[in-house]
Order: C-alpha cells, then structure tokens, then sequence
C-alpha cells in the first residue's frame, strides 16, 4: 500500500522521505530539484525537522540552539500536516508546500514540492500585510489547563502559520522557563502556574507582566506576556490564549526617557552636579553600606570663602560662573576615584569617598583646596576654600556624621579659612 502511494507521486513531487521519529532516521525515495543536494543522505531525522523550520523566516540564518530543545516535540504528529515553507538555498528563496502522512508509529511519509512563485504572489503580498500586523506578537498559543494541552502555536519569526507541536501545557512550561532571564523565573513559575491561572482569572479577564526574554537570535529582549482566559458557556473551562508581545524597543525608549528625567531631578540646575536631595541620599546610603561592612568611607564639606563678597562686589552672574568653575575643579579632581560631589546649597558642597580612609580623604581635600587656591578665576582672579572632613563609623547615623563634618566646617572657617580640618 506504501509503495502504491509513493508511486503515485514519484513523478510529480519534487522529495520523497520515509522518517522514523522514534529510531530518529529518513530514508529518501525521491531527491529533485534543489533537494538533490539540500537533503543529505547522512541526515537524522532531527536533522531534517532542524533544516525545514528552525530557521527565520525568509533567511537561512538558525534560531537560537537554546530553542532545539522543542525540536524533539516538533517532529511528532497525530494527523496528517499540511504546511507551506520558505527554505532559502544558494542566497535563493525557495518556497516549498509540505504534506506529511501518517504510516505507522511514529513513522512518516514527507512529501516536499517546491511551488512557483508567481503563482501566489498576490497571496504572498496580502500575507505579508497580516504579518506586519501579527508580528508585534513573536509567539501565541491556545491552552488547555484541565486537558493539559497547546494548540494553534504561531511563532512569527519563523512562519506565520500555525506549527505543529506535540507539546502539554506543563512541559512547555517548564521547558520555556530556560528562556526567562534568571530573575524572571520565579515570577514566570507563579504567573503560569496551571492552579493560579485557574484561581486568578476569570472568563473575559486578561493580564500580562514583563520580563526579559531569550528571541531566537540568542539574545534577551523585553517582552510582555499576556494571558486571557477564554469565555465559554462552561465556567469549568479553563482555557487560555498566551502572547508574548516584543515591546523591547518602546520598554528600552521609555526606561532612558525615565532615566533622563531622574537625572534632571537629581542634578543642580546651575553646576549640573547632585543637588541638595540627591548627595543627602548618596551619604544617607553610604552610612548604611559602612554599617553592612567594614568598607572605608569618608564624607567631605567644601565651603567657598568669602563666596558673599563676590556676589556683591561683581554680581549674581560672576557668582554664578565661579560657582560653576569650582564645581568643575572638584569634580575633575575626584574623577578617577570612587566618589560623588553634590551641591548642597549656596556656595557648600559636599564629597562622599567610597573606599577612602580619613588619611585618603585628608590627602584628597588638601590637593583640592591647593589647586582651588592656585587657580586663576575669570575677573575675580583668585578664591580659597575651607573644608571639613569625617570618616563614617559602624554606629553612625546621619545626623552623627552630618554635624561632626560641620563641625569640621566650622573649624576650618574659624581657623583662618583656606584650610582643611577633620571631625
């Protein structure tokens, strides 16, 4: 009966293969055309099931190897398969109608006919229109909690048909969860757990949460993905549609979007350094990183002498400018070290040194203060400046390590300014 089949093809289909799911073989009984060398004779049966369709759509380039792990689930069937598939061979693409027929347990006859082009390129156009519009969603499946089954599974990247998997809800499950960045998988786990599907949703209701995800090409994406469980006239039915939407570009726009406006809001408008709120959170968490370790950590005010006598004697936009050009000097003297500078108000700033003792920080300060007092200003020539310095301690809380700073602050400006002092 087999061989009267195949006899009726031979002369009119372009591949022939007898496969053996299970002994994992294929044996060719009829290679023509561009298959006389895309088949090769040594190929396993995963082999073919790997060359036919995990690729991208339209291109010869493999999807992710992290993603054979479907393959097996990919080659069984319990019916007769009928798909068309774009195979690119020689820069060439091939479009190719299979038809695969059950003969036996797990064993098959695969029928592969490559089709003209022009024949459907009316077709092809108006596909191409739907998948503009389906491919916003990379995967999409139909599942079955109380049966335990997927149905309908569309992968867009590789074909905008559905695809045949052999595949229950809690395989793919704990399958995909490979494809969820490792911080994500607990929250992937609780989400599709089959009892909190059925206990969170009901008929009509969707959700979704984002996480970041493996694509096919091997890298993790922002995705979004979405459950909505189906209306049925049964409310025992629990049955599901899943998308996995790729909103990596607009998740990685809006994330830089809120990143900037962060920044704004951290920064000093005029010296585009920390302002007040911001250094005040920077010392508050350096007072608990010393409190969960042993680091050294060392804080410093800076406090521009006689800043008050520049504003009145040249005016607020002097002011400003020396205000700008100090923030600059500092800065660039801490550039290379760990630390932060933040404007704390008027002419006061503050430094907290990550991994500095209070010897570092004494050393820092005074090639500070030595470059400010040497440097030449723009129309007011020269300027010093007074600095307090402390090393935070285990016990320390802000308020402790605030005022011995100020306190060294104090010192300085009450010990002839223009010189460093320690609290």
């Amino acid at each position: 009966m087999l061989d009267d089949a195949v006899d009726i093809f031979r002369n009119d289909i372009d591949a022939i293969l007898l496969a053996d799911a299970k002994a994992n073989t294929i044996r060719p009984l009829v290679k023509r055309g561009i298959f006389s060398d895309f088949i090769e004779d040594s190929w396993k049966y995963t082999d073919l099931i790997e060359k036919l369709w995990y690729h991208f759509n339209n291109s010869a380039e493999d999807i992710d190897k992290d993603y054979h792990v479907f393959l097996p689930t990919s080659g069984k069937f319990v019916g007769k398969y009928s798909r068309r598939i774009n195979l690119m061979v020689n820069d060439i693409i091939h479009v190719i109608q299979m038809m695969i027929y059950p003969v036996g347990d797990e064993q098959y006859m695969i029928l592969l006919d490559e089709l003209d082009k022009s024949m459907f390129r009316d077709e092809d156009m108006t596909n191409k229109k739907v998948d503009t519009i389906q491919n916003i969603y990379l995967f999409s499946m139909y599942i079955d909690i109380v049966k335990d089954t997927t149905s309908s599974i569309r992968v867009t990247e590789i074909s905008g048909e559905v695809i045949n998997q052999q595949l229950k809800y809690t395989q793919w499950r704990m399958m995909i969860v490979n494809m969820i960045s490792p911080e994500f998988q607990t929250l992937f786990l609780n989400e599709t757990d089959p009892e909190n599907l059925k206990r969170k949703y009901a008929p009509g209701q969707s959700s979704s949460f984002d996480c970041l995800m493996k694509n096919l090409e091997g890298e993790f994406i922002w995705v979004k993905l979405i459950f909505s469980r189906a209306e049925t006239s049964n409310d025992n039915d629990f049955r599901f549609v899943f998308l996995v939407q790729n909103i990596h570009e607009s998740f990685v726009s809006l994330h830089q979007t809120l990143k900037k406006y962060e920044q704004m809001a951290s920064m000093d408008s005029l010296t585009s350094i920390f302002n007040h709120g911001r250094i005040e959170t920077e010392m508050c968490n350096a007072i608990e990183k010393r409190s969960q370790s042993d680091r050294d950590i060392s804080i410093m005010m800076l406090d521009i002498d006689f800043f008050k006598n520049i504003n009145d004697k040249y005016g607020h936009s002097v002011g400003d400018d020396t205000l700008v050009h100090f923030t600059q000097t500092a800065a660039d003297m801490i550039k290379d070290k760990n630390a932060v500078i933040g404007r704390w108000g008027g002419e006061e700033f503050v430094i907290v040194c990550y991994d500095t003792s209070i010897e570092q920080a004494h050393e820092l300060a005074e090639k500070i203060r030595c470059t400010i007092a040497d440097k030449e200003f723009d129309k007011i020539s020269r300027i010093t400046c007074s600095i307090g310095i402390t090393e935070i301690t285990d016990n320390d809380k802000f308020d402790t390590a605030f005022e011995r700073m100020d306190n060294a602050l104090y010192n300085a400006k009450s010990n002839g300014r223009n010189c460093v002092k320690v609290g």
